[in-house]
């Protein structure tokens, strides 16, 4: 009987002790939790809710997916300028340029009055073997109109690219015909190609420009140094100007190639990041060869990296102008959307130890980035003694002065020339005229400029043209007044400017880069370093004692012998 009546009251004595369990527990957790529970409880969870009672009470529907878009880089903006946030729909693009090839139909365009213009067709793509030329006009894609405003260069990439060994048909307009020509392209890999040129500067000097470091940087180097030394360079320059950056791998690897074994090229370290080091294992086949680097204010990220190790390690000399300074280190991590974040996670280091970040403040991005023209207007593009290190001073391995906190000031300063810069080739620059100009005449002359294979004939061909009055015309008619004094001050920058883009939209980038080099004040510069035999840089001078000192150490030694 005992035994049926302890039966009967167990469930009640087992209720009794699950809540007495969850009201110790709620106490302690309240009153005992550490900050990581408060601040989940504070923060996360506060998102989370406000989210649902957004979707479930607010007046008018809401795409939460769009408004968690919206905060998510507001999020991050509060962290530092490089951490950001890439929706699924452009982690793709995102990813394009330091992959190395994408899949797609191998042109160059240009929107002009709503229609896609085929500036160029990349050799031996899918493009090229359907039977599109440079200057077609892109009217259809897969049968439906493709003009007006609904042509933007995202949707563009959009019907373009596609999976690799898809079709897409494409109608096109073409020079001196009035019927729409039809093309199936069969979409392809395209390379994505991290160096523009790589050409003899002169008959020992060696010349490679690299515009970013994505993952096919470092065998396109070699490819590249191989081909200057079958032309017998002696001397070698790497252009890194306006070369923003991309895989820091990239960038190791490289300077793996010019250094001797066991020397440090960057480290990097962060509160979850233990210090990782990078250094040179001795077996780069170019480690004694004179070099030169040169930077400019657009040289970012992986650029420093390369440029600093360099430096520090006193291996080249660096020229040009202070580099942009980033030194943030980001991880990409993905989400199940198929978004990701970029999240800062380091700090890296050049050999000597100073980090080049420029200094931020969280949450003002805009002044973060609004750096370059706050240097512009301080002089800095102008005069070496414009720069302000607010950095502490490190020594390189023999000694030299450099400097961190706010990019890689070169060991050679050349400044910017606005010798004759005008208001008026300013407007014309800015204002996307003389890009369009160029492409005109190229459109309309492209039989006849078809005849001119090397960058030296086209040049001078085009010099032959008077292209500066033929623009100062065409710009007219389009809303830049004429100013003739201004024109004739800025006659060399204009012509300059016009014929480099021509020779762009008939040759290719490495013919660009060769034209706008003639004349340029740093590649003169870096010739004359050559010339004199001081691409190593040298340890500083002991500096010699005045006659105060002097007289102090002759003191001293006399007490001595005393």
């Amino acid at each position: 009987m005992d035994q049926k009546k302890n039966n009967r009251y167990m469930p009640i004595l087992m209720t009794l002790c699950v809540v007495i369990g969850i009201l110790i527990g709620n106490f302690f957790a309240n009153h005992f939790s550490g900050n990581r529970l408060n601040i989940i409880n504070s923060g996360s969870n506060r998102l989370n809710n406000l989210l649902h009672i957004i979707d479930d009470q607010y007046v008018d529907k809401v795409n939460i997916d769009s408004l968690v878009d919206q905060a998510i880089p507001k999020i991050l903006a509060e962290l530092d300028p490089h951490s950001v946030y890439i929706s699924a729909k452009d982690v793709q693009s995102a990813n394009d340029d330091l992959k190395g090839s994408f899949s797609g139909v191998g042109i160059e365009f240009t929107i002009r009055q709503d229609t896609i213009h085929v500036q160029n067709v990349i050799k031996n793509g899918p493009a090229e073997r359907a039977g599109l030329l440079a200057g077609d006009k892109i009217v259809s894609v897969d049968d439906k109109p493709f003009v007006g405003k609904i042509v933007t260069n995202d949707e563009a990439m959009r019907r373009l690219k596609g999976p690799k060994d898809t079709k897409v048909k494409i109608g096109v307009i073409r020079y001196g015909e009035k019927k729409i020509k039809f093309f199936t392209v069969t979409r392809g890999e395209i390379p994505q190609k991290s160096i523009s040129a790589t050409y003899m500067l002169d008959k020992t000097t060696g010349y490679i420009r690299i515009k970013n470091f994505g993952e096919t940087t470092y065998p396109e180097l070699l490819i590249a140094l191989a081909k200057l030394s079958q032309e017998g360079f002696e001397n070698l320059v790497i252009d890194l100007r306006d070369n923003t950056g991309g895989y820091l791998q990239s960038a190791v690897q490289m300077a793996n190639e010019f250094l001797p074994k066991n020397r440090l090229i960057v480290y990097t370290q962060g509160r979850k990041s233990p210090r990782q080091d990078y250094k040179s294992d001795g077996h780069g086949s170019y480690q004694n060869i004179p070099m030169v680097v040169l930077i400019n204010e657009g040289s970012a990220s992986s650029s420093e990296i390369f440029a600093g190790a360099m430096q520090d390690n006193d291996r080249a000399t660096i020229i040009g102008r202070r580099s942009f300074g980033k030194g943030l280190v980001q991880q990409q991590i993905g989400f199940p959307d198929g978004s990701m974040i970029r999240l800062t996670v380091a700090r890296y280091y050049t050999p000597s130890g100073r980090c080049i970040q420029k200094p931020y403040t969280s949450g003002e991005d805009q002044s973060y980035m609004q750096d370059l023209l706050t240097r512009y207007q301080h002089g800095e593009f102008f005069s070496q003694d414009s720069i302000k290190h607010k950095g502490p001073a490190y020594h390189t391995s023999n000694g030299r002065v450099v400097y961190g906190g706010g990019g890689i000031t070169p060991d050679i300063f050349v400044p910017e020339d606005t010798t004759n810069v005008t208001s008026y080739y300013k407007q014309a620059s800015m204002s996307g005229l003389i890009l369009q100009f160029a492409f005109t005449y190229t459109d309309d002359n492209r039989i006849k400029l078809n005849n001119f294979k090397e960058m030296t004939q086209l040049s001078d061909y085009l010099v032959k043209q008077n292209m500066v009055e033929k623009f100062a015309t065409y710009a007219d008619s389009h809303g830049l007044q004429r100013r003739n004094l201004m024109i004739k001050k800025s006659y060399p920058l204009l012509e300059r400017y016009i014929n480099s883009r021509i020779i762009y939209n008939m040759l290719d980038e490495e013919a660009w880069n060769e034209y706008l080099n003639q004349g340029d004040p740093v590649i003169a510069s870096t010739l004359s370093v050559f010339r004199n035999k001081a691409a190593f840089p040298k340890a500083p001078e002991p500096k010699k004692p005045d006659v105060k000192e002097k007289t102090a150490l002759w003191k001293r030694d006399v007490a001595k012998r005393s």
